[in-house]
């Protein structure tokens, strides 16, 4: 069975944890104590993931890290229907591209989010500027897709890419971002939760 290293309130683990369940995927979850025991960086947790990052997961000898290559391992070997990671090059290279933007770009909210939530270094109003920026992107791309009528990031079914970006923006309010000014993000943010499969997490709110 698979394994997931896993901590409750970070937003990577989170991406996992929503991916293992929309795809019915059944696995066992290590919890690591990130806040306040640091196990991240305990030299067990180092024999296992040297970069001391979280999540982590374990199939069939397979040790992957990094929230966006585990969403590519997971869709690839478990969506027998190959939406989660389209094979076609249309679809393909725009996946991967906003893949990456989910793990670029969007991570200045989910560092705002830890220097708010947990007191870790950073420049909160350099980060929250940052964020802001991201968020102007990805709504002003969903707002084009949605006059063309389609409601994903890429395609006309959502893939990896959505499952990427959304623990980010729907956590924003941790960082002190609201959602006030992205009304295609909300939008965007009710259709993925009402996929069959889908799970929350604490700090993601009921309605958007």
């Amino acid at each position: 069975m698979l394994k997931l290293y896993d901590y409750v309130l970070s937003d990577g683990c989170y991406k996992v944890r929503l991916m293992l369940s929309l795809l019915g995927v059944e696995y066992e979850r290590r919890a690591v104590d990130f806040f306040p025991g640091r196990e991240h960086q305990s030299e067990a947790f180092l024999d296992l993931n040297p970069l001391g990052q979280l999540p982590v997961l374990e199939d069939d000898g397979l040790v992957l890290c990094g929230a966006e290559a585990i969403l590519c391992h997971l869709a690839n070997r478990y969506d027998g229907n190959g939406t989660w990671l389209p094979r076609d090059p249309a679809r393909f290279g725009p996946t991967m591209m906003w893949l990456a933007f989910a793990g670029q770009q969007l991570h200045a909210l989910s560092q705002a989010r830890l220097v708010s939530m947990l007191g870790e270094p950073g420049d909160l109003d350099s980060l929250r500027a940052s964020a802001r920026a991201a968020l102007r992107l990805l709504e002003d791309h969903l707002t084009d897709r949605g006059l063309a009528r389609d409601e994903w990031i890429v395609g006309d079914a959502p893939t990896v890419a959505d499952i990427a970006a959304f623990p980010a923006v729907a956590l924003s309010h941790d960082s002190g971002i609201g959602h006030e000014d992205y009304p295609a993000l909300n939008l965007w943010q009710r259709r993925l939760r009402r996929l069959p499969g889908f799970a929350s997490m604490p700090g993601v709110p009921d309605y958007f």
